[in-house]
């Protein structure tokens, strides 16, 4: 079972920062010898959940994709890179995965294979990512602001943050859903994000993209000071129902010349 790793790392001053920047610039050297690491990329993030293109030097990420779960532990521990970040960071967060769905390209190679099923749970880890059309970039960031409101303030979505590996052009988010249907409704359906991705078919907006699905499997860490996965086990919003027409009794009927006042809907939490 392929295993996909993503570490987040946190910084609260300057040297830390700085020893961040640094790895991100070297740190690709000494992963290249880890053993069993068959894919990687290191990501910076953007302000606002790293939606916005400005630079977040607070927050970065490495992204790793290994053969099984034991070559990742190990992986993780004994790589240097990551070893530098942790101890530089005031916290960090790692989610292990595998993937259950993937269409598409990164770097021009194939990096994940499907051999799960989804869990029957519906909870899912959801990781997007393009290189934008450089005269395309400024159309693809005005979508993005009303996408991102809508994706933090979804009850079904526990976690989110936008990466890039070039800031402007090559685009990754990641999210956690404990709701299969609801993230494929809030991706694909009639709402800005649905819309979004209608226009990058249209305008056939990307140079090259992946789209890809995983089971969760476990984390180590924290963030924001808690667990992401913990959030995944919060009571999802019961759904809307329509209320259904009620049969029309004498003592319903509205007096002759006078209209019946209106009757309140009760609001839902």
């Amino acid at each position: 079972m392929q295993v996909v790793t993503i570490s987040f790392f946190r910084y609260n001053n300057w040297a830390s920062r700085l020893e961040a920047l640094s790895q991100m610039a070297r740190g690709r050297f000494a992963l290249k010898n880890v053993p069993g690491l068959e894919f990687f990329k290191m990501l910076g993030t953007g302000s606002d959940a790293g939606f916005n293109p400005k630079p977040n030097v607070d927050v970065n990420a490495i992204l790793c994709v290994w053969p099984d779960m034991a070559t990742a532990k190990k992986g993780l521990k004994e790589s240097i890179t990551h070893r530098m970040l942790r101890s530089h960071s005031c916290e960090t967060y790692t989610i292990y995965l595998t993937p259950i769905s993937a269409k598409g390209l990164w770097s021009g190679v194939e990096p994940l294979r499907v051999t799960e099923k989804p869990d029957a749970n519906g909870k899912m880890a959801v990781l997007t990512r393009a290189t934008v059309k450089l005269p395309i970039a400024l159309k693809f960031w005005a979508e993005v602001p009303q996408i991102q409101s809508l994706v933090a303030e979804h009850p079904n979505c526990a976690f989110h943050i936008g990466m890039a590996e070039v800031p402007w052009v090559q685009q990754v988010t990641f999210s956690l859903w404990n709701d299969k249907r609801e993230m494929t409704s809030f991706a694909h359906g009639d709402c800005p994000h649905g819309r979004a991705v209608q226009h990058v078919r249209e305008g056939n907006w990307f140079k090259e993209e992946l789209y890809a699905r995983f089971n969760i499997l476990e984390e180590e860490g924290s963030w924001e000071g808690g667990s992401p996965l913990k959030r995944l086990d919060a009571p999802k919003p019961a759904p809307e129902t329509k209320a259904q027409p009620k049969a029309e009794t004498s003592t319903d009927k509205a007096a002759p010349g006078k209209s019946k006042a209106p009757r309140k809907s009760k609001e839902t939490a």
